[in-house]
């Protein structure tokens, strides 16, 4: 039975199946579904564990026997059952054993990745997605679209509200990383004063970070304030961040120009362009994204894109050039001053 994500906390205070399964790809929803499951389990008495990997040398007569087996320790016990591949072919007969006859006193909490099409029509699949004693519960992504709501949540389930403006920055920082934002709001819990999350709120809670000097960089840049850009480029190289991470944010920047450059030279206003980006580009951050569309066309902002391809291939080792000369001479580009990559 499919059992929704948001449905599974009240579940949970109620009798426990005896399968769980938790599939998908998201790293920080999964683990606390997981998490949950887990606790439950803990609170309703099962207090003994047992973990297993199913790689591809994992010999299923273990999980079969640990379900014969009577535990030594405990009344009731917790079965986990990770399957890093989310594929079993010819092994799903073994797990089909198991769901047909589960362990009594027993939960198996199987993880896996999402299921593609051909596992969700196999046997083993719509074992554990349709079984009678089996909840499915099903991790979907958070859409770039979904991700400021998704932060509010999570700052209200801490206690704490944000303007649009600091969910915005919070949305562009993470660039959809969910383990990365539910890091950054707890960092917000102990800086805010008072439960009110605003735009200073989020800059002090990055400030000593290289993740924010290269934000700090991409604005240099935006500005066209080139030998400050390139000053900046030079402190992070000096504090050791890597070339991708720097690559990662200019070409990030670039790509969204690039859109909203194309969509307003084919006649849509900057305004319904900024609103419609993803993510949307902020009321504060409007003016200094206007200075740089106005400096370069679309059809360069879409060149700036293949040269930061240059440099991935020159940091992947798959083409000549210094990476960071490269940096040096895109973040020159940026601030609109005549360069190009050598190709």
């Amino acid at each position: 039975m499919k059992l929704n994500p948001a449905q599974l906390g009240k579940h949970l205070q109620g009798s426990l199946s005896p399968v769980y399964v938790i599939s998908g790809d998201e790293p920080l929803l999964t683990q606390e579904a997981a998490d949950s499951i887990r606790a439950a389990t803990r609170q309703q008495g099962f207090s003994e564990r047992q973990v297993f990997n199913a790689d591809t040398h994992f010999d299923w007569g273990n999980l079969l026997q640990a379900g014969a087996s009577l535990s030594l320790f405990a009344d009731k016990r917790l079965l986990e059952l990770r399957i890093p591949s989310g594929k079993l072919s010819d092994k799903g007969a073994a797990l089909l054993e198991y769901l047909a006859r589960p362990a009594e006193d027993t939960v198996l909490l199987i993880s896996l990745p999402k299921l593609d099409g051909t596992a969700q029509k196999s046997k083993w699949g719509k074992a554990l997605i349709e079984g009678a004693q089996t909840q499915f519960v099903q991790i979907w992504p958070v859409e770039t679209s979904q991700l400021p709501q998704w932060i509010r949540q999570r700052l209200a389930q801490s206690g704490l509200s944000a303007s649009a403006e600091a969910v915005d920055m919070i949305a562009i920082r993470v660039e959809g990383n969910l383990l990365a934002a539910a890091q950054e709001i707890e960092k917000l819990k102990l800086l805010a004063e008072g439960t009110q999350i605003d735009v200073n709120t989020v800059h002090a809670s990055v400030a000593d970070s290289a993740r924010f000097d290269v934000f700090g960089l991409i604005d240099a840049a935006l500005n066209g304030e080139a030998a400050h850009a390139l000053r900046m480029l030079e402190g992070l190289r000096g504090e050791g961040v890597e070339p991708p991470v720097i690559l990662w944010a200019l070409a990030r920047e670039i790509r969204l120009l690039a859109t909203i450059a194309q969509q307003h030279a084919h006649g849509m206003p900057l305004d319904k362009a900024f609103s419609s980006a993803r993510p949307p580009v902020w009321d504060k951050r409007r003016p200094i994204v206007s200075k740089a569309l106005q400096r370069l066309s679309a059809a360069r902002w879409a060149a700036l894109l293949l040269d930061a391809q240059q440099i991935d291939a020159q940091i992947k080792g798959q083409a000549t050039g210094d990476p960071w000369s490269g940096l040096s001479l895109l973040t020159l580009s940026i601030c609109g001053q005549p360069v190009r990559l050598p190709g």
